[in-house]
């Protein structure tokens, strides 16, 4: 019988669309901050070991996709969000 009431009370909350724009901004602002890390590191890591370069540039890649893909979840959350 709580399952019920619970699923019920979930299909009522109204999130605010200014809420979730608010939520999305902290979301790019962290993909931002994420990738200017991997790119500083990859730098960094370059001036201190040249042959490394195209190693320390495939895994900067791999992160910066990885990272990216957390934005774009950020931005589907936002629309889901703002349309409910």
């Amino acid at each position: 019988m709580s399952n019920i009431v619970l699923a019920q009370a979930a299909e009522a909350v109204n999130l605010n669309p200014g809420l979730a724009a608010i939520g999305y901004g902290l979301s790019a602002i962290g993909a931002a901050i994420g990738v200017g890390m991997i790119w500083a590191a990859v730098i960094n890591g370059t001036a201190r070991q040249p042959e490394a370069e195209g190693q320390l540039r495939g895994i900067a890649y791999i992160s910066f996709v990885l990272v990216e893909v957390l934005a774009l979840l950020g931005l589907v959350l936002y629309f889901i969000a703002s349309t409910a």
